[in-house]
């Protein structure tokens, strides 16, 4: 693409300045990654990284995801890309809401507990519902979906969905996404 002059901006202390050769790299799994970098970074006339902290990396984050999923010829120019803001986070719009009262893994639960199809079901939504328990599987009052790889995930209703994001994000785990914690 031509790129001449690039600023870097990341929300891990401890990549930047690895990169900048301030800190050491001792993880053998690293080492590779930062030769590959210190490479790359010589293809530039001006490079620059600042430490973007995590509550401002949303934007680099959505940009980071985008230039991983998308793929450019060599010799393709880019696009523009015209970009909304949202009001709420795009993972809280796809947790879905309650429309009956009954969380969305309702009628898997119930089928499996007592073989029972939700009323006013026809022989189509049936045989759905027949087949959707397959790797689910209840513990009490909590159901489980055995994931590809054998671990177990929990299924949960929009509301504990949203506090656990909430939990996770803002509250009790801030520090899950601070470099230093990363490191240890």
């Amino acid at each position: 693409m031509k790129v001449k002059k690039l600023e870097v901006y990341r929300d891990s202390v401890l990549i930047i300045y690895q990169v900048k050769r301030e800190w050491q790299t001792k993880d053998p799994k690293l080492i590779l990654y930062q030769k590959y970098l210190l490479e790359m970074i010589k293809k530039f006339e001006e490079i620059s990284f600042t430490h973007m902290g995590h509550d401002k990396n949303q934007f680099v984050d959505a940009l980071a995801t985008l230039a991983v999923a998308t793929q450019m010829e060599e010799d393709q120019e880019g696009q523009l890309l015209r970009i909304k803001a949202r009001s709420k986070p795009a993972y809280y719009l796809m947790i879905e809401e309650k429309v009956d009262g009954k969380p969305w893994y309702y009628d898997i639960y119930r089928y499996i507990q007592n073989k029972e199809y939700p009323p006013g079901a026809n022989k189509s939504e049936k045989r759905m519902i027949k087949r959707l328990p397959m790797g689910y599987f209840p513990s009490g009052e909590i159901l489980y979906k055995r994931s590809f790889n054998g671990k177990l995930l929990r299924c949960v209703d929009a509301n504990e969905a949203k506090r656990i994001l909430f939990e996770t994000h803002e509250d009790n785990c801030t520090t899950h996404a601070n470099g230093h914690m990363r490191a240890k």
